[in-house]
């Protein structure tokens, strides 16, 4: 079982920070072998969604994604960092984060699209909830990417 819990970055704290961190650190740089600037400046301004499990009796992160607000990096609201630990994989904890991300970005932000620049094969799954491809494949870092776009909610309409 998952515990999702949503942060600012002044949030975060020093020991969830650097948890953060580690398993971007793990995920990207060790794992998918890219030498890429993590720490971005993007980070600050951030809500950072955190997804927690119980293993072994310790609390470890077992998934993570920021929102960015619209304008922080794209006109539309991001979000980015996208992760499942390892050991948290094929146990469905990467469609609870992203269905919970695009929630929270969305009442956050009511009417914007969301825009991600996506890991190319990851492509199916993103589209999976909405989104849709918007660019040509690119190489960034080493890996292919792709950016994809999911509309916002229509307006409420109103009737009289």
């Amino acid at each position: 079982m998952i515990t999702w819990q949503w942060q600012s970055f002044e949030e975060l704290g020093t020991h969830t920070l650097y948890q953060v961190l580690a398993l971007r650190q793990r995920v990207f740089a060790i794992e998918q072998q890219c030498i890429y600037q993590d720490l971005d400046g993007h980070d600050q301004q951030a809500m950072h969604l955190l997804g927690w499990q119980t293993r072994d009796g310790q609390r470890q992160l077992a998934a993570y994604l920021r929102v960015l607000a619209p304008g922080a990096k794209y006109v539309e609201m991001s979000l980015g960092r996208v992760l499942t630990a390892p050991e948290a994989r094929t146990t469905g904890a990467g469609k609870q984060l992203l269905r919970e991300g695009i929630a929270h970005a969305e009442r956050q932000h009511p009417g914007h699209a969301i825009r991600i620049g996506a890991q190319q094969y990851l492509e199916r799954f993103y589209q999976s909830f909405g989104f849709v491809t918007v660019s040509a494949p690119y190489d960034e870092d080493g890996i292919q990417h792709i950016d994809m776009l999911r509309a916002g909610p229509p307006a409420a309409q109103t009737t009289t």
